[in-house]
């Protein structure tokens, strides 16, 4: 069976990114975004939901890290829908309730076609060292958007950042991971409507 592998390019005047996901790999992460708190948590995202991740940014992180987050996030996603293809013998839906230490974090996620982003955190505290967490929901925006995925992310209690961040980046692999899953009984698109 072969691999479903995307390679996205984009070129910006503030970001140029190389990104390639295998969502039938081992977990291999080669993430340089520039950004060192989301190369971190790409490299969680794939290890815990057994997709190879490639990603190369060069952006105006001397600005901010705002557009290399988004942008990332947009190609993300467009990889994420293209390798999925027509979505045929997916099983589509996944979830996962991951704690982390004081952290809670609840993801539910459709790869139906339609994108839409619920996003909530309980964490008052905003800052890892110089990254804002609050990009996080551009990032996920990005990715539903482009994904056509229908994305709840909710974190539900504790006020450390990074475990705050890292209990969303791993619950979100982890629906992931069970949504992409081929389903041996699922022969075609898993629509009633014949098409995703």
């Amino acid at each position: 069976m072969e691999h479903r592998i995307a390679t996205v390019s984009r070129e910006t005047r503030e970001t140029n990114i190389e990104l390639t996901l295998d969502l039938d790999g081992a977990g291999v992460a080669r993430v340089d975004t520039g950004v060192g708190f989301l190369d971190h948590m790409l490299e969680l995202f794939a290890k815990h939901s057994l997709c190879d991740l490639s990603v190369s940014c060069r952006g105006d992180v001397r600005v901010d890290y705002h557009h290399t987050v988004e942008d990332i996030g947009l190609a993300f996603g467009t990889a994420l829908d293209r390798a999925l293809g027509d979505r045929r013998g997916i099983r589509r839906y996944g979830f996962f309730l991951l704690p982390m230490d004081e952290s809670l974090c609840e993801c539910a996620l459709d790869f139906g076609g339609r994108p839409f982003l619920v996003y909530a955190t309980e964490c008052t505290s905003t800052f890892c060292r110089d990254f804002d967490t609050r990009l996080l929901e551009e990032f996920f925006r990005a990715v539903s958007v482009n994904a056509r995925m229908n994305l709840h992310l909710r974190h539900r209690g504790g006020n450390e950042p990074h475990h705050a961040a890292e209990s969303m980046f791993k619950a979100f692999a982890r629906s992931v991971r069970a949504a992409v899953e081929r389903d041996p009984r699922e022969t075609g698109v898993p629509s009633s409507k014949g098409t995703i």
